[in-house]
């Protein structure tokens, strides 16, 4: 029940579309229904001497006419049935049209508010996320609920319809011939029943599976250059392999399933069309059934069958469905990151203060361990550490992607906490330690924050970032496209386009999480040189292994296990036993073996 009531849920503002779907498939079953009672009336009372009668409200007012008339005009009937044909056709098109519009439409509004979730999940949700999967339930699960709510689900109207029509004029007939009609219908139902719920779990076996094959497939091609560096074609090949043989199993035992249940409805449903062909050729022999309502029973166990039969179909697809829609409310459920908790927009300059901070991603096992310092607007602050140190976490906390478990930390007096998360995040420009850019171009990416910018501050911004130069010789210039990814151009072009686009935020706090490290010693110099250029307007973190990078910071902090070990000038650092001075020597001896190997 409660997944029916989220595909009901999901059918929001499509709900009237759908029963009119609903009423045009009943108005069709009702033109279907009458038609074997024309060619009734035809062969008993109007060819035959029958006495005339109708059982169908519709009909009734055949019953006031002469029959002599219908004879001497036979083509009446035929006009009938090919009118009741017509109207049938009509709202079996209403039926496909209507259920085809709401369908495509919930499909549509489906997809639209997975997405604007997504875009609104914590980083740590997506840092755990498998993006694969994501996209299956993106797309194959939307796909999934679409061909259910578009043609199934009408169905259930039809087989409604048709069961309740037919076997109210059925009985009206000849109620021996109706309990025969109806001998195998409700083991053909149980047995949909039966096989509707071990279907649902072979769905959700190959869903998963096919979720499992689509992330090898992303991954590979995400990770193309690394396969082709390592020469790693023959691995890659083996897995997806072994994750497309596993779907394909699953996938065939959904397939056995569907053979199974179809090939022992047929042959029910052909018994049953027996014993009804068999039973009124009896009656009819012996008199007590007319031949036209031998060929209504004969045609009417077709009708009735036929929509019985479909409920395998329709409870293997709503199974389907339903599958789908509990893997698509698993992302729904999950909390959005609440971006307004106190809409606190305080003026930011950039004075940061780290109080006692302790933070861990799990908070049994802190990251962060009592962590101090205190940076004045404008200056430049240089972290060195080993990897794991939490140099990273730090500057996580400062864009709230994470909130710390215990301490403080101020920007211009006022609590972090406090603070808007949209507003801190439009203050403060990140370049990544793996860059991404997408798949646009080299200006597009650049003014992906501040698209109101003309040429002349975008170059300014790309000769800081001293990616100008670079751009300039590209055959489209700023028009260049870079690929998904970024994938056209080198890793240190990669990152200094990343540069230039935290540069053109004019942010008053700019964090450079190891962003120099895939550019050369030059250009490394040349980006340094221009950041001091703005140390009155922005304070600066450089998180970075390279001492050459670091020596002019104004404050810099040495981490280790979460801790701050060391905090000062370059001067004072390389004064002093620990881990910088050992850095610096051992940084400065490599760099002297380079010379002399010239």
């Amino acid at each position: 029940m409660k997944s029916l009531k989220l595909l009901w849920n999901y059918m929001d503002g499509n709900r009237l579309t759908y029963l009119g779907a609903i009423l045009s498939v009943g108005l069709a079953a009702l033109f279907a229904i009458t038609g074997p009672l024309v060619i009734r009336i035809t062969i008993d009372s109007i060819i035959g001497d029958q006495p005339l009668t109708a059982p169908f409200p519709l009909l009734s007012f055949i019953e006031g006419y002469e029959v002599k008339q219908f004879r001497q005009t036979l083509w009446v009937p035929g006009v009938l049935l090919i009118t009741i044909t017509i109207l049938r056709g009509l709202f079996m098109f209403l039926r496909g049209k209507l259920s085809a519009q709401a369908s495509e439409s919930t499909a549509k509004r489906l997809r639209d508010q997975l997405y604007d979730h997504l875009q609104h999940l914590p980083y740590s949700y997506h840092k755990h996320a498998d993006t694969g999967d994501l996209i299956q339930r993106c797309t194959s699960d939307v796909e999934t609920i679409r061909r259910f709510l578009g043609s199934q689900f009408v169905e259930v109207g039809h087989a409604l319809f048709m069961v309740t029509l037919v076997t109210y004029i059925m009985l009206s007939l000849d109620r021996r011939m109706t309990m025969i009609s109806l001998a195998v219908v409700p083991v053909i139902f149980g047995f949909a029943v039966v096989f509707f719920r071990k279907v649902r779990a072979a769905f959700q076996e190959a869903d998963e599976a096919e979720a499992e094959m689509t992330t090898v497939l992303q991954e590979n091609l995400t990770g193309v250059r690394v396969v082709r560096a390592f020469a790693n074609q023959a691995f890659e090949i083996e897995k997806f392999e072994a994750k497309n043989s596993e779907h394909r199993a699953k996938v065939y035992h959904l397939i056995r399933l569907l053979a199974g249940y179809w090939s022992s409805s047929d042959f029910l449903a052909l018994t049953q069309i027996a014993l009804v062909v068999c039973a009124g050729a009896y009656f009819t022999a012996r008199g007590s059934l007319t031949i036209g309502t031998m060929v209504v029973y004969a045609s009417y166990t077709g009708m009735l069958l036929w929509p019985v039969r479909q409920m395998g179909r329709i409870l293997t697809d709503m199974g389907k469905s339903l599958v789908a829609a509990e893997r698509i409310q698993a992302i729904f459920n999950e909390p959005r990151e609440i971006l307004e908790e106190n809409n606190n927009q305080p003026e930011i300059k950039g004075r940061i203060v780290f109080d006692n901070v302790y933070f861990g991603y799990d908070p049994d096992n802190p990251v962060l361990k009592g962590i101090s310092f205190t940076v004045e607007p404008g200056q430049t602050v240089g972290i060195l550490g080993h990897t794991g140190s939490g140099k990273s976490s730090l500057m996580h906390l400062l864009v709230r992607l994470y909130d710390y478990q215990a301490g403080s930390i101020t920007i211009d007096g006022v609590e972090l906490r406090d603070i808007d998360k949209k507003w801190i995040r439009r203050h403060v420009g990140v370049v990544p330690q793996e860059p991404f850019l997408f798949a646009k171009t080299i200006r597009e990416n650049i003014t992906l924050a501040r698209s109101d910018v003309d040429d002349e501050e975008i170059f300014r911004i790309a000769k800081e970032a001293a990616i100008h130069d670079v751009i300039m010789k590209f055959e489209k210039g700023y028009d260049t496209l870079v690929g998904e990814r970024g994938v056209s151009v080198s890793g240190g072009q990669r990152q200094r386009i990343a540069i230039a686009r935290a540069l053109i935020t004019d942010s008053p706090i700019l964090i450079f999480d190891d962003s120099l490290s895939a550019v050369d010693t030059e250009t490394d110099l040349a980006i340094r040189q221009a950041l001091r250029s703005r140390a009155r307007r922005a304070t600066t973190f450089l998180i970075s292994h390279r001492i050459t990078s670091l020596r002019s910071a104004d404050l810099i902090l040495v981490l280790e296990d979460g801790r701050v070990v060391q905090a000062g000038t370059h001067d004072q650092l390389v004064s002093e036993p620990g881990l910088y001075q050992r850095t610096w020597e051992l940084q400065a001896s490599l760099a002297d073996e380079a010379v002399e190997r010239r």
